[in-house]
């Protein structure tokens, strides 16, 4: 699903035009002579945007002569036309030695040209701190998102010995796996419906070290920019570490299995006590749910055991980078039909290519099987999210609510019933949905509000509340800062038209209505604000409002928001160095420079910035003081 729409940006260029409420407030780097200056020099766009468009049509039109050629051998599969191994046994020379030599020797100048705008210099950020005086002082762990982690098989039953020590995540043997026995890749990559623990034989970890996340494929990079930046002040191995993990797993799992959070409280500790400061955590996306469990979980006893003094004794700041602390709204349509817009918008024999590859049932399958994942569906219920009337983020000009979260434009049966809100889609999921699933999310998490400082305290026992930061409240830690740094202006899903699926050969009730298009709908997606995956509530509500509020926040933590514009780069397929994406801002130079300076220990330094009107926002959520 998203892979097709992250392959169209990388190789279309992302096409957003949305104008940004203001300038980006990237930091002004200068010379030794004080003279400032641009990370890509204006002449490089300026001939790259020259030379660019007709190679990058020759280059569009071999790569998609050679995509058509899997493509043609994916459907003739069937029918005996081309031997698919043999085609997938081909190396990539012998591929490239049957693309004429302008094409290649184009695709190598363009990329080339787009490495210079794409790249900027990847040390530039940390060398220009370094000049200034800013050097390694914290220890630095990091905690991934969700599905950017790496998972290898480690099995040596007779299926699994094919893929030992192979990514079936991650890598370029995942698509090799699921293109030529794609029923063994599915029993490998999802987990025991009962168990929520691995299927009987089949054993997947995730990778580890700083390998585990910072490209996903080769050449789709994920944390190596901030890798590369922290290491221009000093850092490596012995005072960074990724704390990768299996984001299949429910936390509760997690820890069950891996020991994941046991090793992360050894990880931190090591940490202060060989250098002598308190540890920096950065998270990302469903890194900073997990590590907002992790809080909880260090300090209780019969868990951790820490006690309430371990988070200010061992963590000086938490650097939480688009972190989906109430959810991310295309979580649901996931688990609940196999979509998302990224296939709802493509057209019916792009749909058609793909579900023959991984069908929508086949989807909703997968997703349920990964519990895990189901950390994303929304949390804070109508009263962050909306009712049928009214929502906190609808803005003057709206026709529709986002308040209605799924909408149906027949109302007559049971599959497809009247408009519903968040809690109310909440309650049809689990309705419409295998006892298992229903079972296993019920059992795990809560998605709910709690409205007194009693309540709070009693969740503080209870391990399914610990992920949702509206019934917990932060540790006692006075002297813990939080930074939240997201990106804003990307249109992101925030509610969907439904209607039921009458087609006899599907196996689902109800598909997104891809025929209503008209004012803010498009193919039944209804775009909202955010960074183009997380909407801009749940990325910004518990920074801006919700940890300013007592109950959830008693040792009063300080809290500090940092905004970033959507302003990608026309010519950079990842959005260039001033992206706000929600997976490309981990390149972002002015994110970077933050990092760095907290890492760096000038975080006291940094000022508020706000973009988007998340503090009108959330003054109209129904949750008060």
């Amino acid at each position: 699903m998203s892979t097709l729409g992250t392959l169209r940006r990388r190789v279309l260029g992302d096409s957003s035009s949305e104008p940004s409420r203001a300038p980006s407030p990237n930091p002004t780097f200068r010379d030794k002579d004080g003279e400032p200056f641009a990370l890509v020099p204006a002449s490089k766009l300026k001939k790259l945007s020259r030379r660019r468009s007709k190679r990058r049509q020759w280059l569009v039109f071999g790569l998609g002569g050679l995509f058509g050629i899997i493509i043609a051998a994916f459907f003739a599969q069937q029918h005996d036309v081309i031997n698919l191994e043999g085609l997938m046994d081909m190396n990539l020379g012998s591929l490239l030695d049957a693309i004429p030599a302008g094409i290649v020797n184009d695709a190598k100048d363009i990329t080339r040209h787009e490495r210079e705008t794409v790249n900027y210099d990847s040390f530039t950020v940390g060398l220009h701190l370094q000049s200034q005086g800013v050097k390694a002082r914290h220890p630095v762990i990091m905690i991934p998102g969700v599905i950017s982690t790496g998972l290898e098989s480690w099995g040596t039953e007779e299926a699994s010995r094919q893929y030992f020590r192979k990514r079936l995540w991650g890598s370029w043997s995942m698509m090799r796996a699921l293109v030529l026995d794609k029923a063994s890749w599915k029993r490998h990559i999802m987990l025991d419906k009962l168990t929520g623990l691995d299927p009987p034989g089949i054993k997947l970890r995730a990778a580890q070290g700083f390998d585990a996340a910072d490209f996903f494929i080769t050449g789709y990079w994920i944390w190596s920019k901030i890798l590369e930046n922290l290491a221009t002040l000093g850092y490596d191995p012995s005072n960074a570490f990724t704390a990768a993990y299996d984001w299949r797993l429910s936390c509760e799992k997690l820890e069950l299995r891996d020991h994941y959070f046991t090793r992360l409280k050894a990880h931190i500790e090591t940490g202060t006590r060989t250098s002598g400061e308190k540890v920096v955590l950065i998270s990302h996306s469903m890194g900073s749910q997990v590590l907002y469990y992790f809080l909880h979980w260090v300090e209780a006893e019969g868990h951790g055991g820490g006690g309430p003094d371990w988070v200010d004794t061992f963590v000086d700041s938490w650097i939480n980078i688009s972190g989906s602390m109430l959810g991310a709204l295309k979580g649901y349509p996931a688990v609940l039909s196999g979509e998302m817009k990224d296939t709802a918008q493509l057209n019916a024999f792009a749909v058609y290519g793909l579900e023959k590859f991984l069908a929508k049932h086949e989807r909703v399958e997968l997703f349920r099987a990964m519990p895990g994942t189901s950390s994303m569906l929304p949390i804070g219920g109508n009263a962050v999210w909306g009712s049928k009337s009214f929502a906190p983020d609808d803005s003057h000009n709206q026709t529709v609510s986002y308040g209605t979260f799924i909408n149906f434009k027949e109302s007559n049966s049971t599959q497809s019933p009247a408009n519903l809100t968040v809690d109310e889609s909440h309650t049809y999921l689990m309705e419409n949905s295998d006892t298992w699933y229903r079972d296993q999310v019920q059992s795990t998490y809560s998605y709910g509000v709690a409205h007194s400082k009693a309540e709070v305290e009693r969740n503080a026992k209870d391990p399914r509340k610990w992920m949702n930061p509206l019934e917990t409240r932060l540790p006692l830690a006075p002297h813990l800062k939080i930074y939240c740094f997201y990106g804003v202006g990307k249109p992101t899903e925030r509610s969907y038209w439904y209607r039921e699926d009458r087609d006899p050969m599907s196996k689902l009730n109800v598909t997104i209505d891809t025929s209503i298009t008209h004012g803010e709908i498009d193919r039944g997606v209804i775009m909202g604000e955010g960074d183009g995956t997380v909407p801009l509530m749940s990325n910004g509500y518990m920074c801006a409002k919700g940890w300013r509020i007592n109950r959830y926040n008693p040792a009063g933590v300080s809290i500090k928001v940092y905004e970033m514009p959507h302003e990608p780069d026309r010519f950079s397929p990842r959005g260039g160095p001033n992206t706000g994406d929600h997976v490309d801002i981990l390149g972002r130079a002015s994110l970077n420079d933050l990092i760095l300076r907290v890492a760096g220990g000038k975080g006291n330094h940094i000022e508020e910035n706000y973009i988007s009107n998340i503090r009108e926002y959330s003054e109209k959520v129904k949750i008060h003081e």
